[in-house]
């Protein structure tokens, strides 16, 4: 027999994690298997309900059943909210995580833990060029390099960038979602006025998220004297894209108004040379958005429009990203 070490190029044997993407609405699982720095599956895939469950344990427990047989001991978390700190508090649910006490409580021997826009950076940097859908400006032809602007709005608005530099890349995670909105006409800055009735602070992501659109449905109403019915996000959203509520219609298009202005503010301030949407309200309007206004907005930029021109924006259809982009970085941490 040859040597092998001697021959060929070891193959590491796949290891098997659990990787999550905990959010303010639902807590995502799911069993990763890893060879040779490369995520190679994601199955078992879970979603449940944050509300359903009282902390994190109780939501992994319930997602071992589902499995059922024993988890892996080892895991890699995206959660919603910055990483610093002994105690991680959610600005859109009431679970509280403890970093230190996690491998106690989940029974595990090794342990990542990154902000969920931080794993949607590496799962762009992971996922296939079929799962990047062109919005506007150029067409990419060739690899990203420099820096990609990622913009993600959900259940709150996620913000991150990645720096490429021939076949390596970083994640720069940030809380950019957080910054003050700013209004660009007269309809916007009555919207502000009426969002400040409601809250102490207006940041960008109470317009540019999944329950902005009722914020800007409201006020949109309120300004123009009509009567505002009873909604839920979920079924105000369907109800805009669908063309039944003629108010929901312009509140949809307001949005993507403002993602646009939000987008390209976003690549001036890390000096961008691509942008990229994600979150599930990025891949609910994944059709809608290129018909949109978003990309006049976007370029609307005075002495910077022609350089806004110049960015390809394209939105990752990728289902999972928060997993896959867990599992990812878990790899370049440990095993690469």
């Amino acid at each position: 027999m040859s040597n092998s070490k001697n021959n060929s190029t070891p193959v590491d044997a796949p290891i098997e994690i659990v990787v999550a993407d905990i959010g303010g609405t639902n807590a995502r699982f799911a069993i990763a298997k890893i060879q040779n720095g490369q995520v190679v599956t994601i199955d078992n895939e879970t979603i449940l309900k944050t509300a359903d469950y009282a902390t994190l344990q109780l939501a992994w427990d319930a997602f071992g059943q589902k499995v059922g047989r024993p988890l892996p001991k080892q895991a890699s978390m995206a959660i919603a909210c910055p990483i610093r700190g002994d105690i991680l508090k959610f600005s859109n649910s009431p679970w509280i995580i403890r970093p230190a006490l996690i491998p106690q409580q989940l029974n595990l021997e090794k342990l990542v833990l990154i902000n969920d826009f931080e794993a949607i950076g590496h799962a762009i940097s992971n996922c296939q060029e079929d799962h990047l859908k062109h919005v506007c400006g150029p067409r990419r032809k060739e690899s990203p390099q420099g820096i990609t602007t990622v913009v993600g709005p959900g259940t709150g608005l996620g913000v991150a960038s990645l720096a490429f530099d021939t076949d390596k890349y970083t994640v720069i995670p940030s809380e950019g979602g957080h910054s003050s909105y700013a209004p660009c006409d007269n309809i916007e800055i009555s919207i502000l006025r009426y969002l400040k009735q409601h809250y102490r602070r207006v940041s960008a992501e109470r317009i540019i998220s999944g329950p902005g659109l009722g914020n800007i449905y409201d006020a949109l109403g309120a300004n123009a004297g009509l009567p505002v019915t009873h909604h839920s996000d979920s079924n105000l959203w369907e109800a805009a894209l669908k063309g039944t509520d003629h108010l929901a219609t312009a509140a949809l298009e307001r949005f993507c108004l403002n993602l646009g202005t939000f987008c390209s503010d976003m690549a001036l301030v890390q000096l961008a040379n691509r942008v990229v949407i994600s979150g599930g309200i990025g891949l609910l309007i994944a059709d809608y958005l290129p018909h949109s206004g978003f990309a006049e907005r976007f370029v609307d930029k005075g002495r910077f429009e022609r350089m806004l021109a110049d960015i390809p924006v394209e939105i990752l259809t990728y289902p999972q990203p928060g997993l896959l982009g867990a599992a990812a970085a878990f790899a370049v941490q440990h095993l690469k």
